[in-house]
């Protein structure tokens, strides 16, 4: 009990932390700690309130799992648990192994962390929210600038619950209004009554948690006005908004919001220009931003995991897939280990196996973590369009091969045309191979998996088998071959418990309604 109450309570705090002085876990246990600021004054004035807003971006890129710095849940960590549960990455040592085996209970940190550091992370969204909502009433702030900071914060608060949806309960298509989501938190713990609130506090369902995840996001396309790359921004809520309505199949909604912005974004020139300059480019929607003086360090920066580590690889899976054509720039390579640019090329060879080289300062970490890009946007226009008019029309295909043909050698002869696509289902599949090769490790494909468990067009059942957890025979890796070595790691059928991950035990062994809520199978 009191080691829960330790975690509610440090989720309460504003410390110092948010301008860039931490306090030690020791002092959590306390609502004023000595070198922590109180509510009352991290919204006193408009620089504290500003660096209270900037608190939450830094919980969001670096997380507060002790010990590690993993960065749950919008850090390195979204990236690798997300690319962990699918079958396009290989982990090849033991530090997501637990995610990759899908071996976790209610006491693996890797899950256990997810849940915890996503809720401390809507925790301080809602404590800004009120914070930032007396400070317009008491005239320290105007209504506009209230305003913004309130979006901003519903932005992430929206999207952290949607995250931990797309791992703790079943997806929209099967039994929403049955099947359970998540505790929907909207209210600040910052008193003994809020913990004990939030220690009785349920699971809405499934579907009752998409309509929260999208009037928070509706809210904050209405209130913000923020337009930096590192923040929420009115068009990430729209982006983000499609990406939820995709998960709820509501593909004319998919494409009412991706209308909205479609005008404001570009794709880069080539795939690598993303990620040759991801901090000012024409396609970055939003991003965790780091640097070098703030980053998640060792443990949780993305260069540090997939390229100076090599903890995680490209699976043969994907990389002999015939679909993805043996002379796509996206397979183009380097075996410089260091920090160099490396202009062009997305993919990293040591010693004959594939990593990604999509993160590349293996020196000072400041590698930006991808959430959301252009690219994504015209692929869930090209799925919605064909699922619309169960058909493959001309804008379906035009969103489709704008992403495709930039990495081709040849679109002209290489590029899809009408006749490419047997049927509306033929093609959706083709969309979401190609979301497969565009995405490739940067944490995009368990939602796929996700959503698409018995789709009508392109069904999954399950998490697929992939490669053992360990080191990959450079042989493996052969081009336009399909992939028919060993598959150590047995697929899970949908049907099985281990789809969706447990509540932790942390949280369930003070939650009696939580207790009574788990995960059947756990």
């Amino acid at each position: 009990m009191r080691t829960f109450k330790k975690y509610i309570i440090s989720s309460a705090i504003l410390s110092l932390a948010l301008t860039g002085v931490s306090c030690s876990d020791d002092q959590v246990l306390d609502l004023k700690p000595i070198n922590s600021i109180d509510e009352s004054t991290a919204f006193s004035t408009p620089a504290l309130i500003q660096a209270s807003v900037n608190g939450m971006y830094q919980a969001a890129q670096v997380g507060y799992y002790t010990g590690s710095g993993r960065g749950y849940v919008w850090g390195a960590a979204y990236t690798q648990q997300n690319d962990m549960r699918g079958e396009d990455g290989v982990n090849t040592a033991a530090f997501y192994q637990i995610t990759y085996q899908a071996s976790y209970d209610g006491n693996s940190a890797n899950n256990v962390y997810y849940w915890v550091d996503g809720y401390r992370l809507i925790n301080r969204c809602n404590l800004v929210i009120e914070g930032v909502a007396n400070a317009v009433n008491a005239g320290i702030i105007d209504q506009a600038t209230g305003d913004d900071y309130i979006g901003q914060a519903k932005f992430l608060r929206a999207i952290t619950h949607f995250e931990l949806l797309v791992h703790f309960a079943r997806p929209y298509q099967d039994n929403p209004t049955t099947n359970l989501g998540v505790p929907y938190r909207d209210y600040a713990i910052n008193n003994s009554s809020a913990v004990d609130l939030a220690f009785n506090d349920g699971r809405l369902t499934v579907a009752e948690s998409y309509i929260r995840v999208l009037e928070d996001l509706d809210d904050a396309e209405n209130m913000i006005s923020e337009t930096a790359l590192y923040k929420g921004t009115r068009n990430a809520a729209i982006a983000f908004k499609a990406r939820v309505k995709l998960h709820k199949a509501d593909w004319p909604g998919v494409l009412t919001e991706i209308a909205k912005i479609e005008s404001s974004y570009s794709l880069t020139a080539t795939p690598s220009g993303v990620f040759d300059n991801n901090s000012t480019n024409t396609e970055s929607i939003f991003s965790i931003q780091h640097s070098p003086a703030v980053n998640p360090g060792v443990n949780a920066a993305l260069a540090s995991q997939y390229k100076r580590r090599m903890l995680v690889a490209i699976s043969p899976i994907i990389w002999n897939d015939p679909e993805w054509l043996v002379d796509d720039l996206r397979r183009n390579e380097t075996t410089d280990s260091g920090s160099s640019d490396d202009t062009g090329n997305i993919v990293y060879s040591s010693a004959g196996v594939k990593y990604s080289n999509k993160y590349r300062d293996t020196s000072t970490y400041s590698d930006n973590t991808p959430i959301i890009r252009f690219a994504e946007v015209l692929l869930m226009k090209a799925e919605a369009e064909a699922r619309v008019a169960n058909s493959v029309t001309t804008d379906a295909l035009n969103a489709l091969n704008a992403v495709r043909n930039r990495a081709l050698s040849n679109p002209d002869s290489q590029g899809y045309t009408l006749a490419s696509f047997s049927s509306a289902a033929d093609f959706v599949q083709k969309v979401i191979k190609e979301r497969r090769i565009e995405f490739l490790l940067e944490g995009r494909r368990w939602a796929d998996i996700h959503r698409l468990q018995n789709d009508a067009l392109a069904p999954i059942n399950g998490i697929p088998a992939k490669l053992a957890n360990g080191a990959i025979p450079s042989d493996s890796y052969t081009p336009g071959t399909p992939y028919t070595g060993e598959l150590g790691t047995p697929a899970i059928p949908y049907s099985n418990y281990r789809f969706v991950w447990p509540l932790p035990i942390l949280e369930t062994s003070v939650n009696p309604v939580l207790a009574e809520q788990q995960n059947p199978g756990y």
